[in-house]
């Protein structure tokens, strides 16, 4: 049993698609070009956007040599600016023959491993079709939440990629031709660089995005948590400040401002859930912290109060309590590459506050720390991707630009028998 999945075939084999940008850490172009149609494999246009800047580098060759046995596959090497960061976003953006578009955002990396046998998450937005020539003159309120304000912070993400040469103009250009209004959730990116943090009428980055965002979305105004499963912890610093007076600080908000300050759980494995994962230890290889240094100690001291197993099956498992529902969903053999933070709460812990899916682990490259308070610049070193959705956005009867139906109306556009109205 492994509840829900999704595999890479079922998101890429459909023979419709005409034009695919991946976007990711790791790629295998193989297991790539493999999840294709195998009808229209040779004609789908790949674009593999990567972050291995140094010509020398194994990786960047590597990708080099397999790229180069598919003529319809072209490699675009990400504007990396800081000298640590990464390009970690894990995204495909899929074109179809029927006109219809599609945002892919996920956790793993391109490769056989973290899609067979790791844990992961995927967030697939709705087809999204061509716009009409009517809502090409109008503009759409960009409240958050809507699929207007996503739109635009999504083609603000991709036009940072061309910042010193054009990599995604083309994609950006086909994309501001698509209807988003059926999106339901918030972009939370991050682009490496420096930008404001204060400013609230362009696309916020980083912990600024999730700040910005959490304050449109209502929360439960009782006691609640907030769960963090990630892959990797960098190293934050021998305090919490960061952690505590960034981060949480970020992911605290909503709206009521009153509601209590949450907890915090991070879901990190243990070695024995490691050794008895799908893959034992090789598993291991994906997920990172360190606990040599003095500070990544003292690191690990403030954080294990808050750390909580992944399979918990252990001999130092925490037991549940007796009235807990167990749900299993037949993943705890399957290493967690995942990277969700979710609030939840309320009397029973029963009421979902929001959710974000994203390619960020806990760590100031992916997140960001402010560098000048007094201005509002935070610096970000890493490329990253999510989506955060809570229940208000789903409510049936919430239409977003549309009006309903009038009998007594006139409608010049043809249905499909032909006919007007």
């Amino acid at each position: 049993m492994n509840k829900d999945t999704v595999t890479l075939k079922d998101i890429l084999g459909d023979p419709l698609i005409s034009q695919c940008w991946e976007f990711n850490y790791i790629h295998d172009i193989d297991f790539l070009m493999s999840a294709f149609d195998e009808d229209v494999r040779s004609l789908v246009k790949v674009h593999v956007v990567h972050g291995f800047w140094k010509r020398e580098d194994p990786s960047r060759l590597a990708l080099q040599d397999a790229a180069s046995r598919y003529p319809n596959v072209n490699l675009h090497n990400a504007f990396m600016p800081e000298p640590f960061g990464t390009h970690h976003s894990k995204m495909m953006i899929l074109l179809r023959q029927d006109e219809t578009a599609q945002i892919v955002i996920h956790t793993a990396n391109l490769i056989v491993r973290d899609w067979g046998n790791m844990a992961q998450a995927v967030w697939l937005s709705p087809r999204l079709p061509l716009m009409k020539s009517s809502q090409q003159d109008r503009g759409q309120e960009a409240k958050i939440g809507s699929g207007a304000k996503f739109k635009i912070d999504f083609l603000n993400y991709l036009r940072a990629y061309d910042v010193r040469r054009t990599i995604c103009r083309p994609i950006i250009n086909q994309l501001t031709k698509y209807d988003f209004s059926s999106i339901r959730g918030s972009l939370i990116a991050s682009v490496p660089g420096r930008h404001k943090f204060n400013n609230s009428t362009t696309t916020q980055w980083g912990w600024a995005a999730l700040e910005q965002a959490l304050q449109a979305v209502p929360i439960t105004p009782s006691k609640s948590s907030i769960a963090i499963q990630i892959s990797s912890i960098a190293t934050l610093g021998p305090t919490d400040s960061w952690l505590k007076n960034t981060l949480f600080r970020s992911l605290s908000g909503g709206k009521p401002t009153t509601s209590p300050t949450p907890d915090f759980k991070i879901i990190f494995p243990t070695p024995d859930e490691i050794r008895k994962s799908l893959d034992g230890y090789g598993s291991g290889g994906s997920i990172h912290t360190k606990i040599q240094s003095p500070q990544q100690i003292k690191q690990l001291a403030y954080l294990r109060p808050m750390l909580c197993h992944w399979a918990n099956d252990s001999a130092s498992g925490t037991q549940p309590n007796p009235d807990t529902p167990i749900k299993e969903a037949g993943r705890k053999r399957a290493a967690p590459h995942i990277k969700t933070y979710v609030r939840y709460g309320g009397n029973s812990d029963q009421t979902l506050d929001w959710a974000l899916v994203t390619s960020a682990n806990l760590s100031k490259q992916a997140w960001g720390e402010a560098v000048n308070g007094s201005t509002g610049e935070m610096r970000i070193q890493s490329y990253e991707i999510g989506v955060l959705v809570w229940p208000e956005l789903f409510v049936e009867g919430v239409w977003e630009g549309e009006v309903p139906w009038v009998a007594t109306g006139s409608y010049s556009e043809l249905d499909w028998m032909g006919q007007v109205w």
